[in-house]
């Protein structure tokens, strides 16, 4: 078995929702701050587009080597340890002194910051059949508003007292959510001994052995990068004319995608009632015509915030039905499925934030909306064909 039962209690709940939700707070709060970074270091702001690339390749490389031993070691001592050395690298960037280590600093920013993903598999072991749709959901809307709110705070921050606040003021939230979890997370405890080397061979068994993890997993790379594409264009968008904002005004219009938070629940109810292909049609929609309003958010404001909260709609309801799908399939390794779909998830995601200062520096914002409007009718086209090619999910209840 996966480990002790338990129950997921509500507080329990939503510790692993805020745990989720200030861990991946961290990849994002680079965002707002591109302009004011690359001035300190020298760097063109396009350049920049690439820092949050490198964050998210090392936050994918610790789901594919970290988050695998979730299946097989103590989930709460994982935590607690990867926060605390999350705090320690929070620090190290915020005490950087040039490009080169703030850049390495923010690799290791991205790797520890897995944390943010073990939260979601062992609220899904611990929930019960009826309502792990539910309990995934809301973990998820905790998440998901640490990455909309990471960037509204750090763009608050840093215009009050400076970018090294952000991840100074971010050390000590981590460090005070390690103390919380170490108090409260529940014993767990895996029977399973596998060797190290064998857990990571047995991700491709599970990637052979399931159409659908395959299938979800480029759906997951093709929204998150559609959704990285935007985010870190936008900031482009904003510091220039006809705008021209600062960090803090850049940083608020992650409130404009925060109601998409409540897709997660959404479409976390759907697929409990088994709606799930209908919301997965639904949501990869809602990414398509979000941007076919903010192409226009060059010269129309209420546009672009239309689309942003379309595009935060639908990025987070196609991901839940994901995982609800894939959480489904195997017990027994959700830790290392979570790791084989977030590994090219947010693989996806580092191409949407390279491509974004490529695109603007050479075809401007509608060149980005344009890229996006391309990968969106992708991902429908892919969705609408695997279905006549790919069967649902079999649920099991072994290893």
């Amino acid at each position: 078995m996966q480990s002790q039962r338990q129950t997921l209690t509500r507080k329990l709940t939503w510790l692993f929702a805020l745990t989720s939700g200030l861990v991946i707070a961290n990849i994002y709060y680079s965002q707002p701050l591109l302009a004011v970074v690359a001035g300190e270091f020298g760097r063109s702001t396009t350049h920049l587009g690439f820092l949050v690339m490198l964050t998210q390749i090392g936050y994918a490389c610790g789901m594919l080597l970290i988050i695998p031993l979730g299946d097989v070691l103590n989930r709460r001592k994982m935590i607690v340890s990867l926060l605390l050395m999350t705090g320690v690298v929070l620090v190290a960037v915020a005490r950087s002194q040039n490009f080169y280590v703030f850049a390495a600093a923010s690799l290791a920013l991205g790797v520890s910051s897995c944390a943010a993903q073990l939260p979601v598999p062992f609220a899904a072991s611990l929930a019960s059949e009826r309502d792990r749709g539910k309990a995934v959901g809301t973990v998820m809307a905790g998440l998901l508003l640490g990455i909309l709110l990471a960037r509204t705070l750090s763009g608050t921050v840093a215009y009050l007292a400076g970018w090294r606040a952000v991840y100074e003021l971010a050390a000590v939230l981590i460090g005070l959510l390690a103390i919380l979890n170490g108090m409260l997370l529940p014993a767990d405890s895996n029977s399973q001994q596998w060797a190290y080397t064998k857990l990571l061979r047995s991700m491709l068994t599970l990637l052979k052995e399931h159409p659908q993890l395959r299938l979800r997993s480029a759906f997951g790379a093709l929204g998150y990068a559609c959704f990285s594409l935007f985010w870190t264009g936008l900031t482009f968008l904003l510091t220039n004319a006809p705008y021209h904002y600062s960090e803090a005004k850049i940083g608020l219009f992650g409130l404009a995608g925060a109601a998409g938070a409540l897709a997660a629940g959404f479409a976390g109810r759907m697929a409990d009632r088994g709606n799930v292909q209908r919301a997965t049609t639904l949501f990869t929609v809602a990414i398509l015509v979000a941007f076919a309003f903010l192409y226009f958010g060059t010269t129309s404001l209420p546009s672009l915030l239309i689309g942003i909260l379309v595009l935060d709609i639908g990025t987070q309801g196609m991901h839940i039905s994901n995982q609800s799908i894939i959480y489904s399939l195997d017990p027994g390794a959700r830790s290392r499925i979570t790791t084989i779909y977030l590994t090219s998830y947010f693989a996806g995601g580092a191409a949407g934030s390279a491509a974004a200062g490529m695109l603007y520096e050479a075809s401007g914002w509608h060149g980005v909306c344009t890229a996006g409007i391309l990968m969106s009718a992708l991902l429908i086209g892919s969705w609408h064909c695997s279905r006549h090619f790919v069967s649902a999910p079999v649920p099991r209840t072994t290893t």
